[in-house]
């Protein structure tokens, strides 16, 4: 993913900030990951793997991947940040369990109109969105039921 890595270099440049190996190996880390991850994850794993990045240095490069576009916050769980690597990916959302904690992504044109109609009408120029659907999931709504009938 050189290309990702061009970004973020010139993203830094444009901000006077440097391209330390550092925010390389977050960036590295970054770009391993699939699914939802939250700093300590980034943090535990890169020090498992013999790198030698302070935690420090990861809670500052999060941020600027974030601001650069190549990464965005997924959603908050117990006020904790989880992230996800969105360059080059089209937007989605996501509906999260409070019970598990399972994360279901979905794609919704008809949402994606309705936000479009609403800014257009207000004036407004959106550039970015979340959208974040708290719930029980079917799996969890099941064990409840099963939970329920026992005894």
């Amino acid at each position: 993913m050189n290309v990702v890595k061009d970004v973020f270099q010139k993203f830094l440049a444009e901000k006077g900030l440097r391209f330390t190996k550092e925010r390389e190996a977050v960036l590295d880390e970054v770009l391993s990951r699939k699914g939802h991850f939250d700093l300590e994850e980034i943090y535990f794993s890169m020090r498992d793997k013999g790198a030698k990045v302070s935690r420090a240095s990861i809670y500052r490069t999060i941020p600027l991947l974030v601001e650069s576009g190549i990464l965005e916050e997924a959603e908050r769980v117990d006020k904790q940040a989880r992230y996800e690597l969105t360059y080059g990916s089209t937007h989605h959302d996501h509906m999260v369990c409070t019970e598990c904690g399972r994360v279901i992504e979905f794609r919704s044109p008809s949402i994606e109109r309705l936000q479009d109609g609403l800014c257009r009408a207000r004036g407004f120029k959106g550039t970015s969105h979340t959208l974040e659907i708290r719930g029980v999931c079917r799996e969890c709504r099941s064990k409840r039921k099963r939970a329920g009938s026992k005894g």
